[in-house]
């Protein structure tokens, strides 16, 4: 990793900055117009940026769909909190939250995996995404029980102005807030840099980094099992347990990059660890504010991706000056710092019940 790390961190920074302006517009348009609008909308971004990359004619264009098909996760996130929230049992909506928001590791290890064994068939793969979107999000449309818009309660929750739910106001998220802030900041080294540092730092051949970004993809499907930590475990101990150990796999990939085991126990335990701990921010705006799930996940994504978008500008910027190792031991010092942020307990609430109302303080 040389000087040139300060752009890449600045291009980076961006494209999380376009993912907080869809999320923002997703967050807004939930309220206004209802959850069942903004996951069509997100879907036809999702598409119409899959078919711009399969037909992209240069660099630019192709980038570009790359940066509308990406932002639209951004844009479907509250719709999909919300059909969840509305749809499953209380008691199942947080491993279902879990698993819908796992499927990022889904496409990290599909993409690997063509890109290693047929890395020539990439537009046919980008033509059959923007058709899966459309049928999943029809899928999913036909099997949710959607609330009415705009406003309406969800089903088990509560009505929108329960003194119970409502204890706190907005106030409630400084805390988590700044936590999303935090972790985003510590895992912006691994997702903008890692497959950089392993190449550079450690020596690895393309094929081999590759491998491990595909361990990583399959790895971070185990997010899915982050409803049940939370369950198991409560809310403060799962947040501290994934914001611990995603700063423990951005640190082992740091200081043995050159170890092709070591980076793969690094690169497995960090897409696990950090796809859990968004699952568990999904599980706290759920406790905060049960009627409001998917404006207030809108609100703690948008926040973990502004804090993505400084830490790869900031990690860029450090690397280029005193090396990606300790760029990257900052990180984990950020993620470390995000784990001593903890949800607040109410009176009488214990640890170990999952993320009911009465987990943290509102």
């Amino acid at each position: 990793m040389g000087a040139a790390q300060s752009a890449s961190g600045l291009i980076a920074s961006g494209g999380f900055v376009a993912y907080c302006v869809a999320a923002l517009a997703a967050r807004s348009l939930v309220g206004s117009r209802g959850a069942r609008l903004v996951l069509w909308l997100s879907a036809v971004l999702a598409a119409a940026g899959a078919v711009v990359v399969a037909v992209s004619w240069s660099a630019v264009v192709l980038a570009m769909g790359v940066l509308v098909a990406g932002n639209a996760a951004g844009a479907a996130t509250p719709a999909l909190v919300v059909a969840v929230a509305s749809t499953m049992p209380h008691r199942s909506a947080p491993r279902g939250q879990a698993v819908v928001n796992a499927g990022t590791g889904v496409g990290i290890a599909t993409v690997g995996v063509v890109a290693i064994l047929a890395p020539s068939v990439w537009r046919p793969v980008w033509a059959l995404a923007a058709v899966a979107v459309v049928v999943v999000a029809a899928r999913v449309d036909r099997r949710t029980c959607w609330p009415e818009p705009p406003g309406s309660a969800l089903p088990h929750q509560g009505a929108p102005h329960d003194d119970d739910a409502d204890r706190g106001g907005w106030t409630a998220l400084v805390r988590p807030v700044l936590a999303a802030g935090l972790a985003g900041a510590g895992s912006a080294a691994v997702w903008t840099f890692g497959r950089e540092l392993l190449a550079s730092t450690g020596g690895l051949p393309e094929r081999t980094t590759a491998t491990l970004w595909v361990l990583l993809g399959v790895a971070a499907v185990l997010g899915a099992f982050s409803g049940d930590i939370v369950r198991v475990l409560g809310l403060r101990r799962a947040w501290v347990l994934t914001a611990l150990l995603s700063a423990t796999g951005t640190a082992v990939l740091a200081l043995a990059a050159v170890h092709v085991v070591a980076a793969g126990v690094a690169a497995g335990l960090f897409g696990g660890s950090y796809t859990a701990l968004s699952g568990v921010l999904i599980a706290w705006a759920g406790a905060l504010r049960p009627h409001l799930a998917g404006a207030t996940t809108a609100t703690l994504f948008i926040s973990l991706t502004a804090g993505q978008a400084v830490g790869s500008a900031a990690t860029g910027a450090l690397a280029g000056s005193v090396g990606p190792t300790v760029a990257f031991m900052v990180s984990v010092a950020l993620l470390v710092a995000a784990a001593g942020v903890l949800p607040r307990r109410a009176a009488g609430s214990s640890i170990g019940q999952g993320p009911s109302r009465h987990d943290v303080d509102r």
